[in-house]
């Protein structure tokens, strides 16, 4: 393999789903050039160089990529290795509103697998959420089933248990008022148990098992999740892929990237989220947005 030189990977997007609602902005934002983003903690806005030159590669986060199928020709014309990370849990509709059923999820993958290989595509069962509709023997039963579905098709899962944030807890709450959902968060040893359970199924099925950001929950076998991982993106090159140091979290095994995303646009619906303060104000943002904007 060849080196490139240093340059950044994109990210788009970890606080929305750019691929299911935002597909004709981004292509937009990717023949101009640049994109504006707004910094999370002052909202003051900043450019980011779209040109691929500036740019080592590319990662998408989505549930559903049906509505950006379309648009990866224009995506694979900029000559970037491109990642999708791709969530599917399965869980009831109290859970996740309106995310694609895991059978549709499930067939997307095993698409995107037989057109572009299954380095291409990292199955994403996270955030893992303890519910009364969700116990631990639910969690082992259905990671079994995808697995098993999404066998060949991916050789990694990406999971994290759910981190209880405040606007996690309030959408939890609101939904505890209008059905008899409970949920909690268990102790350590709980995890462990359930992620021990999982590495194993995961490595039936031809899969390595990552954990993303939460390293004191690690057990035997378990590694840190990168989930922007140069050594993926340079498979996929063909060459060495270097982007510089890291700027997330310490427990976070991930590479530099630009995420272009911004929180409280993603209308999935998913109580669980830590993105979205309410789902009506996701989904009017949604509507009112503009694929003509510089900014999401």
């Amino acid at each position: 393999m060849t080196c490139k030189e240093t340059r950044p990977v994109l990210s788009a997007s970890y606080k929305t789903d750019i691929p299911a609602f935002y597909g004709d902005w981004f292509i937009n934002r990717l023949q101009a050039g640049h994109v504006t983003v707004h910094n999370v903690w002052n909202n003051r806005p900043f450019t980011v160089d779209l040109r691929p030159h500036a740019l080592s590669g590319l990662v998408l986060w989505t549930r559903n990529i049906e509505p950006f199928l379309h648009h990866l020709p224009a995506v694979d014309a900029l000559g970037l290795p491109t990642v999708i990370q791709f969530t599917v849990t399965g869980y009831p509709r109290n859970l996740d509103r309106f995310v694609p059923d895991a059978h549709q999820a499930v067939e997307m993958i095993r698409a995107l697998a037989r057109a572009r290989g299954p380095d291409a595509v990292v199955w994403r069962y996270d955030p893992i959420l303890f519910t009364s509709l969700t116990p631990p023997h639910w969690h082992r039963e259905t990671f079994s089933r995808l697995a098993r579905d999404l066998r060949g098709a991916v050789n990694e899962v990406v999971v994290s248990f759910a981190q209880f944030y405040s606007k996690t807890r309030r959408s939890l709450e609101r939904a505890a008022q209008h059905s008899n959902l409970t949920w909690h968060d268990p102790d350590d040893d709980t995890k462990k148990a359930l992620l021990g359970d999982l590495l194993a199924i995961a490595q039936d099925n031809g899969m390595t098992l990552s954990l993303c950001a939460q390293r004191h929950l690690l057990v035997p076998g378990l590694h840190d999740a990168a989930c922007i991982d140069t050594e993926r993106l340079s498979r996929l090159a063909g060459q060495t892929i270097i982007t510089g140091s890291r700027s997330h979290r310490a427990a976070c095994a991930c590479a530099a990237s630009k995420d272009i995303g911004a929180y409280n646009t993603c209308p999935q619906g998913c109580i669980y989220c830590y993105a979205t303060t309410t789902h009506v104000k996701a989904r009017e943002a949604a509507q009112s947005h503009k694929a003509g904007q510089e900014a999401l």
